[in-house]
């Protein structure tokens, strides 16, 4: 069984921690997994830093221009991280976009993720039936998980159609701007978690946007069973270092 798929049925909620491969330094990627796993984090998502990066606040954006400052390509991930299961047994999962996906290879992009245990793809700027007609076959061939995104505005037929194509779980963006502009949740939110909770989907849904503290994690997690940490995690990742990474675990699970 996949290991999203594995933690997934486990009875807790899920704490899913985001942050840019090759930052604050290039060779950071592999250091940063191995201390979040120490920290007790969930699941990561490995961001693949991109040119133009269109669902990402200024916090990722920056953290991505300064990582392909650094030298950080798909192919420099891939050689960091071919050895990273002999350390780090939880779920991983590469974010980025379809551009960089598309010049490697998909085919070969997707081998070699599976070869370095690489567990699921998030990529935003996939639509849905370009995956179902072009890349799906490829994706189960290698045992990816691909996880869609859904926000307030999307509506409950396109929710039911990625709920279908998906085995894994749902990334549920919590607003409509990019990451790392919301301050706190509103009605809004909580009337969208509601109306996503009721519609009784199979797969599972992961809110992120938004969740930088206790207080966001525990409201995103109500009704979600996880939440996603990327925008405050690269603050302070930039702020405090590696070595500051279990603290800033320790205050979302205070």
């Amino acid at each position: 069984m996949n290991r999203i798929n594995k933690r997934l049925q486990e009875d807790k909620e899920l704490l899913s921690i985001y942050f840019t491969a090759g930052y604050p330094k290039l060779e950071d990627t592999v250091p940063v997994i191995e201390e979040l796993v120490k920290a007790g984090v969930d699941m990561i998502e490995i961001g693949l830093p991109f040119s133009d990066p269109l669902a990402d606040g200024p916090t990722i954006q920056e953290s991505s221009t300064a990582a392909l400052k650094n030298g950080m390509t798909t192919a420099k991930l891939f050689e960091q991280i071919k050895d990273i299961r002999k350390t780090v047994d939880i779920p991983l999962i590469v974010m980025g976009y379809f551009n960089p996906m598309l010049q490697y290879g998909v085919e070969k992009f997707c081998k070699e993720c599976a070869a370095i245990g690489i567990d699921g793809l998030i990529m935003p700027d996939l639509p849905l039936a370009e995956y179902q007609e072009h890349y799906q076959a490829i994706f189960k061939k290698y045992d990816l998980k691909m996880v869609f995104l859904i926000t307030p505005q999307t509506t409950d037929e396109r929710i039911r159609q990625i709920d279908a194509a998906s085995d894994g779980f749902i990334y549920m963006v919590s607003s409509a701007s990019t990451t790392g502009k919301t301050s706190g949740f509103g009605s809004v939110q909580t009337d969208y978690f509601e109306r996503i909770s009721g519609l009784s989907l199979s797969n599972p849904q992961i809110v992120g946007f938004g969740i930088k503290d206790e207080e966001t994690f525990k409201a995103a997690t109500k009704s979600a069973k996880g939440a996603i940490i990327g925008s405050a995690f690269i603050t302070d990742l930039t702020k405090n270092g590696i070595s500051g990474i279990s603290n800033f675990i320790k205050t979302i699970r205070a």
